[in-house]
């Protein structure tokens, strides 16, 4: 190993490291200094009497933490690049962006505040923080950053405090678990969590202690879809400044080989342009978000949604000031509830399901298998060779669990990296996330993450894939969101039931089957594959109370309806697998021999 040199600050630089702050070859720019590197130079405080904090990739905020209170000339920050974490897995390019622009503009609006920036670029982050110390830093949210920094942590070199980004204690979460009816496990519902919380903070709550309105969820007003009014509001646009600029290039030129689009644009980087997505939610997608937030269009893909979960997920925008100031709107009590049950419900107490369950290794006191290395999330399938990458993956990272509540273990198809799959919901939403890096919660839902149940496709595997496909995705989203909720993989511990649908769902909440090949009245596959699942999984799904009605009507199916649902289950699966579209014709001969739907009107 090469000697530690010291640095400009009097600590020692790690071999491999870079220090953006004083290194002409910032950010592997060369013999010239980068642009951001040039930004950060002309900003540089005397590093000395500071209080140093390392400042994780996710909580680019000054609203939290000492940042938050003690005055900028005492504080000094550690912020790292690192290469092989963006290399592990084969994240989509615009997410990559987002996460080094806004982690750059951060940095730069610090050392301007007078905070003593050292920003360093290293094969890990333990590797950069080695020698720094002492160090203090709010606790990671990802659980795989927190692993590769434990033993910093337990040497005494990194001092670990709150952090002060979520709205909701660990108390609430254990206050709300209860026995399983079999008495063999804990398990927990979100509806609890969010009526204590809800009381606790006084949030949406009346003089009384009650919840306006009367109920604590209009969810059930809160089910319309659009036709294509009200008209659904334009995404902003952002200036691109020369950091973002200096950091897309970085994507094209070293990350070229990572799928989805990269849209220079729709970077929202600077403060200024987070400010801006923020109004534009308060001003043009609030006042509708609750009635058409489960609404789907092909047209206005993301209707009235905010588009913040990436931003929040960062702490760009604090999420504290998000719920307060929501408070504070004058909205339809419909559209400020909707809201509300997704930052102060579903977002906190999934990333409580995360913690309790160790991201599912831990079922009930009980170690649950796990993947060796992190998943590819259906690429190697896709591409027709393993995911690689020019830096080498992150030595601490690992796999996630592999619990399947169902079994099911089959691979990602391909259509969900692009290739056409000859259903137009699927295609339409993996365009538009290869495209955004975001669709919005029901299509991944009801159409993403339904689908892939009723192809039995692998918790883990699907999991992965939204990990590297999304911006806002991280493991305390993804794990709770795709591998419980929405894959079912952990069985009801932690929600009600699989949220699985045929072809009608589809159909009434979104204007997907319009000018689909497959008409949801007579020859889609999506109700047969429903049937199929039913059947196949009844054994299992039998004690599972919100179940009982869709399985009672599976079992009156006749035989024969049995038989043509796995037909199409097997030939559906196979094709897809394989990377083929889908015809009518290859699924079972003419229209009206499809099980249980009625014959297409001539």
């Amino acid at each position: 190993m090469g000697e530690k040199k010291p640095n400009r600050s009097g600590h020692a630089t790690r071999p491999g490291a870079r220090e953006l702050l004083t290194s002409p070859d910032a950010a592997g720019a060369g013999a010239a200094m980068s642009v951001f590197g040039r930004a950060l130079a002309r900003h540089a405080h005397d590093p000395s009497g500071r209080r140093w904090l390392f400042v994780p990739y996710d909580q680019l905020s000054s609203a939290l933490g000492p940042l938050a209170r003690a005055p900028a000339r005492e504080l000094g920050i550690v912020l790292v690049e690192c290469p092989s974490k963006a290399a592990t897995r084969p994240y989509h390019q615009q997410k990559l962006a987002l996460v080094l622009t806004s982690l750059r503009h951060f940095a730069l609006e610090q050392a301007e505040r007078g905070v003593a920036v050292r920003h360093v670029v290293a094969p890990s982050h333990a590797a950069a923080l080695l020698g720094l110390g002492p160090l203090s830093m709010m606790r990671a949210a990802e659980r795989e950053l927190r692993v590769e920094l434990e033993p910093l942590v337990r040497s005494g070199q990194l001092e670990v405090m709150e952090h002060e980004g979520w709205l909701t204690r660990s108390e609430d979460f254990s206050a709300i678990l209860r026995p399983t009816p079999g008495g063999a496990g804990r398990q927990a519902r979100m509806d609890d969590f969010y009526r204590r919380v809800r009381t606790r903070l006084g949030v949406l709550m009346d003089a009384r202690g009650k919840p306006l309105g009367g109920r604590f969820s209009f969810d059930t007003e809160n089910r319309r879809a659009w036709s294509g009014e009200p008209a659904a509001p334009r995404l902003p646009t952002f200036a691109v400044d020369e950091i973002s600029a200096e950091v897309c290039e970085l994507i094209r030129s070293h990350y070229g080989r990572h799928p989805g689009t990269l849209h220079p644009e729709a970077l929202p980087a600077t403060l200024a342009d987070v400010e801006r997505v923020w109004e534009w939610a308060k001003r043009a997608c609030l006042p509708h978000f609750g009635p058409f937030e489960d609404a789907m269009s092909a047209s206005e893909r993301s209707l009235f949604h905010t588009h913040l979960s990436p931003l929040l997920n960062l702490h760009r925008l604090p999420v504290r000031r998000v719920l307060d100031e929501t408070l504070e709107l004058d909205l339809p009590l419909a559209s400020k509830e909707g809201f509300v049950r997704q930052i102060l419900g579903w977002r906190e107490y999934l990333r409580h399901v995360h913690e309790h369950t160790d991201g599912f290794r831990v079922l009930d006191g009980q170690a649950q298998p796990c993947a060796p290395a992190p998943g590819d999330g259906g690429y190697a399938a896709w591409k027709g060779e393993p995911w690689t990458a020019l830096e080498a993956a992150m030595p601490s990272a690992a796999g996630g669990s592999l619990t399947s509540a169902l079994g099911t273990t089959r691979d990602v198809p391909p259509a969900y990296w692009g290739a056409r799959s000859g259903l137009r919901c699927l295609d339409e939403v993996v365009s538009a996330v290869w495209d955004d890096a975001y669709s919005h919660h029901i299509t991944r839902l009801m159409v993403l993450s339904n689908l892939a149940t009723l192809l039995d496709v692998s918790p883990r595997a699907l999991t992965d894939w939204f990990w590297v496909a999304y911006a806002d995705a991280y493991d305390w989203v993804v794990e709770p969101n795709v591998h419980a909720m929405g894959m079912f993989g952990v069985g009801d511990r932690f929600t009600t039931k699989p949220y699985v649908s045929g072809a009608a769902y589809i159909d009434k909440m979104s204007d997907f089957c319009h000018g689909c090949a497959f008409d949801p009245k007579s020859d889609c596959p999506v109700t047969p594959l429903y049937w199929a699942f039913l059947a196949r999984h009844g054994a299992a799904l039998s004690s599972v109370p919100r179940m009982k009605l869709p399985l009672a009507a599976a079992t009156r199916r006749s035989a024969e309806k049995q038989r043509a649902d796995t037909r199409v289950f097997e030939r559906v699966s196979e094709a897809l697998q394989r990377g083929e579209a889908l015809r009518p014709s290859a699924l079972g001969g003419p229209q009206a021999q499809l099980p249980g739907v009625t014959p297409r009107k001539k």
